[in-house]
């Protein structure tokens, strides 16, 4: 992609303008912010979570957090948005990893929280779905749950088999499925039909 004025901030800029923002407390309001688009940095998303920078391991956590809270999405493009500047990067599937949830409750009362590789916590339901991508080569499963403003968390393996063992077989849109309920919403994950018995 071009670059305006040849002008690409670097990741150290990024951090400085995303710490000023987050001081606040709480997330920057990057749904708020409409800057220049200012071309692509070399950072890169992994589907296994992990941020790099130029090729390399972001190995920083604290880093990997702030630049996590000022992540955009539009369409099915990614940037890093401050108030003066957004620049692009590459994700290679979503943005974020769910590595762990706890279950309350149980049956329609249950709640699934997770947390994600980058510390936002969030509870499935309406305004967090989680929702089941199948491979149609392999048939595997890739399960995901939004976390906020389109950006979603893949649900790390130890954790689907954690949520399988609770799931339930419901009526849902005429059929019989497989699924998970939380927050009063019932979450196809695949047609009963289907299943081993």
């Amino acid at each position: 992609m071009k670059q305006q004025d040849n002008v690409t901030p670097d990741a150290e800029s990024l951090a400085k303008a995303a710490k000023d923002a987050s001081r606040k407390g709480g997330l920057p309001p990057v749904h708020l912010w409409n800057p220049p688009y200012c071309g692509d940095l070399d950072i890169r998303i992994a589907r296994d979570g992990t941020w790099f920078y130029l090729g390399t391991p972001i190995g920083r956590k604290p880093l990997v957090r702030l630049f996590s809270t000022i992540l955009k999405r539009e369409g099915n493009s990614y940037y890093l948005v401050t108030p003066v500047e957004k620049v692009g990067i590459q994700v290679d599937d979503a943005p974020f990893v769910a590595v762990d949830f706890v279950a309350e409750g149980a049956g329609q009362d249950q709640r699934l929280t997770f947390e994600t590789n980058v510390g936002d916590t969030v509870t499935a339901g309406a305004e967090h779905p989680i929702r089941v991508v199948r491979d149609n080569a392999t048939g595997e499963p890739s399960p995901y749950v939004m976390v906020r403003a389109g950006l979603e968390a893949l649900i790390d393996r130890k954790s689907f088999y954690r949520l399988v063992e609770i799931g339930a077989h419901e009526d849902h849109d005429g059929a019989r499925w497989f699924g998970l309920w939380s927050h009063g919403r019932f979450f196809p994950v695949i047609p009963s039909n289907e299943l081993e018995v």
